[in-house]
């Protein structure tokens, strides 16, 4: 075996190591965030994280911003329970210490003790550190939809499906996104 077929073999390995170990930090933040493990869920993120959502709800700088707005929000939130369905991961192909990803989930929240049902996905980017560990350099959370249980019913009938605050606001998406409108104008379906 060559040199350059040895070093193909070791890339492909740490791409697929890599793969999984981002899982893994997708998985532990679900858990974090049901068990208020603020020391678990902060060992995720690197010292210059962001996070982000396109409704403003959820924003923050810097890990100790972070820190902040996860307290702030697990204040008023009582059990939870997040599960990760689909998670796409690409491996930065010029920089094996990059990756991106996209991480579709739900979650039953307690908002100020009141029972609701979330769908959303997070646009991530993912750095491989020093230490050799995988965190989040930045998560943006987009909501689908995040009504009281008693309003699910009929809450994906309207486009203000998501309820912060008790303020109902416009959903993430579909409806936002370039290529559900494009779909909508060539093909006369619903629109935003």
């Amino acid at each position: 075996m060559t040199d350059s077929e040895l070093n193909e073999i070791f890339r492909r390995l740490d791409r697929l190591e890599s793969v999984e170990a981002i899982r893994r930090i997708v998985s532990d933040y679900a858990i974090a965030c049901d068990e208020h493990d603020m020391s678990k869920l902060m060992n995720l993120f690197t010292e210059d994280a962001a996070f982000d959502s396109p409704n403003g709800a959820m924003v923050a700088d810097g890990k100790s911003a972070i820190e902040s707005m996860f307290i702030e929000t697990f204040k008023i939130r009582g059990p939870g329970y997040h599960w990760t369905h689909d998670v796409a991961i690409d491996v930065d192909p010029d920089d094996p210490n990059r990756a991106s990803g996209l991480v579709l989930s739900h979650a039953e929240t307690t908002p100020g003790g009141t029972g609701s049902l979330a769908a959303m996905r997070y646009n991530d980017t993912y750095r491989r550190e020093a230490d050799g560990q995988w965190r989040f350099e930045k998560r943006i959370i987009s909501f689908f939809y995040y009504v009281p249980v008693s309003e699910y019913p009929t809450a994906l009938n309207a486009l203000e499906r998501v309820v912060v605050g008790g303020e109902k606001i416009p959903a993430d998406y579909p409806e936002q996104l370039d290529v559900w409108q494009s779909f909508n104008r060539e093909n006369g379906g619903i629109s935003a």
